[in-house]
């Protein structure tokens, strides 16, 4: 593989999800060769879209909300407008709604969004302005491995909040409006929300709701991966599909390879080139909660009861806070709650092509155990219903993902954890090793780049870049292009 003869590339990555993307965009704009892999017929891992329910019915197979890809600090420096991707923006980025017909609802505006939280308007600014206000000169030190940051008062501003359990910062709150916002927005961490640092997910999503929004890719999320895709071309890059790695042997000479996979494929395709150490750190590397998610046809928009939802690109249902605690314990237990939190997305409310005139589409899905395979369509649509009396009626198309098929599409969603293992406080920033450097394996030349190293889960990027940057320096002594 890493030859002292000539290479046929400098550079070879394997998988081409949004950390794949970065990281060969990053060594090629260092004017390396790269050539980009990938095991499917198209490319983008989670960032897909397909008719899978009717025809003319654009689903999003994974990812379908991007708050981080427009607040990604790498994704900002490049041109990914020039190439075709065009963001929409609901008017509301997510609302939450409860059984009295109500919702709390996150606007772009931090007072707006205050000012419907009743008693706890003041509590949720004091919270949330200085964050929101510090958050462009943190943003790529919280996206990134731990390091000394560039601004360590606002860091350690964040990071003393971030580092709390939800439901330990969830005190500041009183009403059930703000206590129900905030447990939806932690509940994004796919883990309990009582494990400390789920406050992390909640804030930096709460924080790009107020900085950049919530938007949806016109054309749907394979249109970041065509973007991304397109400009790694125009820079002289290379991308070949229908590629299964099972084994170095099969890639072409490189001085570096840089796998967008998780530790168990990391172990299969090189785990015999790595120490005893590295290798028994990946085996003991912790995945989490997997998904089961349906796709729906509708011949009308989601009948929701409160009218923050009809506006809104995401909606968060659980009702209260204890509720969705509730709910998340009983996963992580290896158990199936009658009532999960669901994660549901409207895209085709605001983004007219991705359905028929007169239809809509929807995306919803709820945290299982890991592995689980029964079908948990009755309880998601049980809880859609509870708050959008009238919605089965308006079903006339259903596709559903258990946790197998999340997997057996992309490998990297072990028994159908979509974030690339458990985010928890042990691999928050320790992802998927301890090691001075986390994309770093213990082999020459060899790096990991996928959502298993930091900053974790999510279309941002910056694992790709993060792990090109430190390969750049290790193997060719160049610096990769900086990021604010």
């Amino acid at each position: 593989m890493i030859s002292v003869n000539k290479r046929d590339y400098d550079v070879v990555v394997v998988g081409s999800g949004p950390n794949g993307l970065a990281a060969a965009i990053t060594m090629q704009q260092a004017g390396l060769s790269v050539l980009l892999v990938e095991a499917k017929a198209t490319i983008g891992g989670g960032m897909r879209s397909a008719a899978l329910t009717l025809p003319h019915f654009v689903h999003d197979i994974c990812s379908a909300i991007h708050p981080l890809a427009v607040g990604s600090p790498f994704f900002k420096t490049l041109p990914l407008k020039q190439y075709g991707l065009e963001f929409i923006y609901p008017a509301i980025a997510a609302a939450h709604p409860f059984d009295d017909g109500s919702a709390a609802a996150l606007h772009h505006s931090v007072k707006h969004t205050a000012a419907a939280l009743g008693n706890d308007e003041s509590a949720y600014l004091k919270l949330m302005q200085p964050l929101v206000k510090s958050w462009p000169r943190i943003a790529a030190d919280v996206l990134g491995p731990l390091h000394v940051p560039k601004h360590p008062v606002d860091m350690a501003s964040f990071g003393l909040k971030a580092i709390t359990s939800a439901t330990q910062l969830a005190k500041r709150f009183r009403t059930k409006e703000a206590r129900g916002l905030w447990a939806g927005m932690a509940a994004h961490s796919i883990q309990p929300l009582s494990n400390m640092a789920t406050s992390a997910i909640a804030l930096v999503l709460l924080i790009t709701g107020h900085t950049g929004g919530w938007p949806i890719p016109k054309g749907g999320s394979i249109a970041i991966a065509d973007a991304l895709a397109s400009y790694f071309i125009s820079l002289g890059g290379t991308i070949e599909t229908n590629f299964y790695v099972r084994s170095l042997n099969q890639l072409p000479s490189s001085h570096a390879v840089l796998f967008d996979v998780t530790p168990k494929q990391l172990l299969q395709i090189s785990g015999h080139q790595f120490s005893t150490v590295y290798k028994w750190q990946l085996k003991r590397y912790r995945y989490g909660m997997g998904v089961f998610k349906i796709d729906w046809a509708l011949d009308g928009p989601i009948p929701f009861t409160a009218s923050e939802c009809r506006q809104a690109g995401t909606i968060h249902l659980g009702n209260t806070l204890e509720e969705i605690v509730a709910s998340e314990k009983l996963t992580s237990e290896g158990k199936l709650p009658q009532k999960p939190f669901v994660l549901l997305a409207q895209q085709s409310l605001f983004d007219a092509s991705r359905a028929p005139e007169g239809k809509q589409t929807a995306w919803a899905y709820c945290h299982v155990p890991n592995g689980s395979t029964i079908d948990m369509t009755e309880q998601i649509e049980k809880q859609v219903e509870r708050f959008a009396p009238g919605f089965r009626d308006r079903i006339i198309g259903r596709h559903i993902m258990n946790t197998a098929q999340m997997e057996a599409y992309n490998p990297n969603y072990i028994g159908g954890d979509i974030n690339g293992g458990i985010i928890d406080i042990g691999q928050l920033f320790t992802r998927p090793a301890l090691r001075l450097s986390p994309y770093k394996t213990s082999a020459k030349g060899i790096y990991i780049c996928s959502s298993s190293t930091p900053p974790g889960g999510g279309v941002h990027g910056m694992c790709g870049y993060h792990a090109a940057k430190r390969a750049l320096k290790d193997v060719f002594n160049m610096e990769a292009q900086p990021i604010r």
